[in-house]
């Protein structure tokens, strides 16, 4: 495949699309950002951000309500980053609809608008998440390898918190979760990912589009939106901290997750777009090592300098799972990726970034409102 030079980022404008926007302008290519920007993230008087890199074309517009966007801006290029989605497992639960207008019928009105230009179109690549596989691979003591379904409500109302063999009822241990895992997501935001990459990934075969499903664990670093309640945890508690309140932490804290700074993540999206290994697969894109979202809060009260220890909160949400933490074997094979920044080192580069933002603190509204629908138990 020769070189690809114009490329469209659907979500540039948002938090990993602006990064990957910088790497791809930096290394020559010509890009054009498609972008609805969505209040959630942009503040309620949503505006081009001022990082936006000023050599990509912007375009403001809500691909599935204004297709036709898509009819005058794919014939000006040769592959399509789609990032553009509505993150948050929370809120997903009492939002479905909005969810999947976004997630899954906004995927399935790019994947037709690109049907008719699969003749120029050279690459596809799609952002899916680890939410798609619900609970991670683990490791039973007495029947070995196991990948249980989601831990029962009356094991959680107990407050039994570890995952359980589902043969002999054993706590099990966490592994590396590889791609092959079957997919058992636990909340709407999390079928809605699946949902991408499944579409993304059918018609790519059907179609003969060259397309990459990458798997996105945690992911963390500048420009997060910190007044965003349902972005990623990292954010959430920084909010809190910076605003002299304490991160809430649900069930034990002991929960683990993978997190993978945007760096990284940008990289792995520009290897999938330049090298062909990894077609018409799906990808984790992660570091392969596990934190506790305890781990998480401290080091980020240390790194603010806001001694604040995290409070234990003993309850749990629905639609939240225990471990998950990538395998990114087939990354490494497929495309040549390695992640390249150390959990200390990438925290500490993020928390100098936060402490330097207006950050409103927005989780207490959005814990009321998971209360009043009944998901936090």
């Amino acid at each position: 495949m020769g070189r690809l030079r114009r490329v469209l980022v659907t979500g540039g404008a948002g938090f990993i699309g602006s990064h990957l926007v910088d790497e791809l302008v930096g290394a020559g290519y010509e890009v054009t950002v498609l972008d609805s920007l969505e209040p959630q993230v942009h503040g309620p008087n949503p505006a081009p951000p001022p990082y936006l890199n000023p050599k990509a074309r912007a375009v403001w517009a809500d691909l599935a309500a204004r297709p036709e966007v898509l009819d005058q801006l794919l014939p000006e290029v040769d592959a399509v980053v789609h990032l553009a989605a509505v993150v948050g497992v929370g809120q997903s639960m009492y939002e479905p609809t909005r969810y999947v207008r976004a997630n899954t019928l906004g995927t399935a009105v790019l994947l037709e608008r690109l049907i008719g230009r699969r003749d120029r179109i050279r690459k596809l690549v799609v952002a899916s998440s680890m939410s798609v596989y619900g609970e991670g691979a683990y490791a039973c003591p007495n029947c070995g390898p196991v990948y249980p379904r989601g831990r029962s409500e009356a094991q959680l109302a107990a407050r039994d918190w570890e995952v359980r063999c589902p043969a002999c009822a054993a706590v099990a241990e966490p592994r590396p979760t590889p791609e092959d895992k079957p997919l058992r997501p636990e909340s709407v935001y999390a079928v809605t990912k699946r949902d991408q990459e499944e579409l993304a990934l059918t018609v790519g075969r059907a179609y003969r589009i060259p397309t990459v499903a990458l798997r996105f664990f945690n992911v963390y670093g500048p420009r997060q939106a910190l007044g965003n309640p349902y972005t990623g945890v990292a954010a959430i508690f920084s909010a809190r901290l910076l605003n002299g309140w304490p991160p809430v932490v649900y069930e034990d804290g002991r929960q683990t997750r993978d997190f993978v700074h945007v760096r990284d993540v940008v990289r792995a999206c520009r290897l999938a777009l330049e090298r062909d290994g990894a077609d018409y697969e799906a990808v984790n894109v992660g570091t392969g090592r596990p934190v506790s979202v305890l781990e998480v809060a401290s080091t980020l009260a240390r790194a603010l300098g806001r001694p604040l220890k995290a409070e234990i909160a003993g309850r749990y949400r629905a639609g939240d799972i225990r471990h998950c933490y990538a395998d990114i074997t087939r990354a490494r094979r497929l495309l040549g990726y390695e992640p390249e920044v150390s959990f200390e080192a990438g925290m500490a580069e993020f928390a100098a970034w936060a402490a330097a933002q207006a950050a409103p603190d927005r989780w207490a509204e959005a814990a009321a409102e998971l209360e009043r629908q009944g998901l936090t138990r």
